[in-house]
């Protein structure tokens, strides 16, 4: 990294903090706010990593009163240079040494043309072109987010992406928003605890995501800088609650449990060779997939009683062993028994170990077609090739300690890589749903689910196909709106259980009344329909009443 993106030290002055919080308000620089600037094609240009779009969108858009705005948008968002007293103007009541000292910003010498100083008739002319221009050291982004207590907005700091560096990242940069962000705030579980850890905490959104619904939050990190950008986020924002504490993995939290962890960890594989570089946002320093492995058994030592983990992660296929098997590996050969935890393991995605490498190289700042690009590719080939390894499956990790005395419910290790259902505020509700569901049936045996009352979820609808002039569907499907959008396949005597769920009769006397119907053999239909039964309550289509 070349020495004007020397990485500055970012410090928290509550006053400082408080100031900036004022003015970004003041000027309206939220989510809404800022595509006004230039719209919702240019946004999603921007998205791809194309920033000339925006800027050419937003000359026809930007008047006078929205100057300040989008000097703050070009500044921190765009990661350009902004005229001096432009930025004095959207930042009054901070000012602009108070960020140069918070690490924000620096001021540099303008580039300015021999011949634009050649009249010197206008000195106030000639004062703007050779004041100092202000160059972002950070981004600053608005955020907004959906959850179960309502909707949210917040300022987000992180390092500068490679769009403003204009070259690759630096390995100790700290990594802003993202996929990886949404998804795993959305599958946090949106009940109130008592304390959650955040594990590798970054610029700290997942420990903000968590403090609304904890009393008190420990985010940890391996990296000085992640936590001083996590430090700040959190007082720019007015969220206080949250311990930060530096360290590797479980160390700064030895010997304390937790109502709930939350991780992205530093997943990614990465070889361990002379010339890759070591990003601390991604890579946690271990050959292969063992990152994820250490994590996911030191969990248990962890979790209270009743307590519960989400994560995302990346795990292994190798020759002649499933991904998911090794997976599942990891909680058996922990607890043999299967007294220590559930563990529910869902797969979205898989990759070869060629597209897997050109992925995160591209991640990096290093462009395909160049030497360097070929080198790493090269690199992590022949790490894959050193483990047999054929492809690197990604997804979330869901995991509950039972209660007191309580044994494990759930194990399932399953792929999902179809689109979900529509989930406005995440998964995490569903998630919640799915950890319940497991512990009633497992406390209730097939007598105990006869006797219970079932209802229909509101978001489940059936879908019929039907061959041309025949009044019997071919195809029957239960869908899931939400969540997972489950799609189950129908015969007639489910759709008609199902149909009949709405809490009134019991499973049995659905059974019953559908034997009687029909003409089946109710034993029959109960040894069929009860298993299935099972898998629909735990998918959240049918509930308990």
């Amino acid at each position: 990294m070349s020495p004007a993106h020397t990485l500055p030290t970012i410090v928290s002055d509550p006053a400082v903090v408080d100031a900036l919080r004022t003015d970004l308000a003041a000027v309206g620089y939220t989510v809404e706010g800022v595509e006004a600037l230039w719209g919702a094609d240019a946004a999603a240009a921007l998205h791809r990593g194309n920033r000339t779009a925006a800027v050419r969108a937003a000359r026809g858009r930007v008047t006078e009163a929205l100057l300040p705005r989008y000097t703050l948008a070009g500044l921190f968002l765009l990661g350009l240079r902004q005229p001096l007293d432009h930025v004095r103007a959207a930042l009054p009541t901070v000012g602009v040494e108070a960020l140069v000292r918070a690490g924000l910003v620096r001021l540099e010498d303008p580039v300015v043309l021999p011949e634009a100083l050649a009249d010197r008739s206008d000195p106030e002319r000639i004062r703007s072109l050779t004041e100092p221009d202000v160059v972002p050291q950070v981004d600053l982004r608005p955020y907004a987010f959906v959850d179960d207590l309502g909707a949210g907005s917040w300022w987000i700091v992180s390092d500068l992406g490679e769009l403003a560096l204009g070259t690759a990242l630096g390995e100790e940069h700290v990594l802003g928003i993202g996929g990886a962000t949404t998804t795993l705030s959305g599958l946090q579980v949106p009940v109130p605890v008592r304390r959650v850890l955040d594990l590798g905490t970054g610029c700290g959104i997942q420990a903000m995501h968590a403090r609304r619904f904890a009393d008190a939050v420990v985010a940890t990190d391996i990296s000085v800088r992640a936590l001083d950008i996590a430090r700040f986020n959190a007082a720019l924002n007015g969220i206080d609650g949250i311990e930060f504490r530096l360290g590797s993995l479980f160390e700064p939290v030895a010997g304390e449990r937790f109502d709930r962890i939350v991780s992205n960890p530093p997943f990614v594989i990465t070889p361990r060779s002379e010339g890759v570089p070591s990003y601390e946002y991604r890579d946690g320093g271990m050959v292969g997939d063992a990152l994820v492995e250490t994590v996911l058994r030191g969990l248990a030592d962890h979790l209270e009683p009743g307590g519960t983990a989400q994560l995302l992660g990346n795990w292994e296929y190798r020759w002649g062993t499933d991904g998911l098997d090794r997976v599942r590996s990891w909680f058996e050969d922990t607890d043999p028994a299967g007294q220590g935890l559930d563990a529910w393991v869902v797969e979205r995605e898989r990759q070869d170990p060629a597209a897997y490498a050109e992925t995160w190289i591209r991640d990096g700042g290093t462009k395909p077609g160049t030497e360097a690009f070929d080198r790493l590719v090269g690199a992590w080939l022949d790490d894959f090739a050193d483990r047999k390894v054929t492809g690197v499956g990604f997804g979330y990790v869901v995991v509950r300690r039972p209660r007191s005395g309580g044994a494990t419910h759930l194990r399932r290790f399953e792929r999902v890589p179809e689109v979900l259902g529509s989930n406005p505020a995440g998964l995490g509700a569903t998630v919640a749903r799915v950890l319940d569901a497991a512990e009633w049936l497992g406390v209730h045996d097939d007598d105990a689910l006869a006797a219970a009352h079932l209802r229909v979820a509101g978001d489940v609808t059936e879908e019929r196909f039907y061959w041309p002039g025949n009044d019997d569907p071919t195809v029957m499907t239960l869908v899931q709106g939400g969540g997972f959008g489950r799609r189950v396949d129908a015969d007639t005597a489910l759709a008609a259980f199902v149909g009949a769920c709405d809490g009134d009769l019991s499973v049995a006397a659905i059974i019953g009344a559908i034997a009687q119907i029909t003409g089946a053999d109710e034993g029959a239909l109960t040894a069929d329909l009860l298993p299935r039964a099972r898998d629909l309550v735990l998918d959240g289509l049918l509930l308990v009443d």
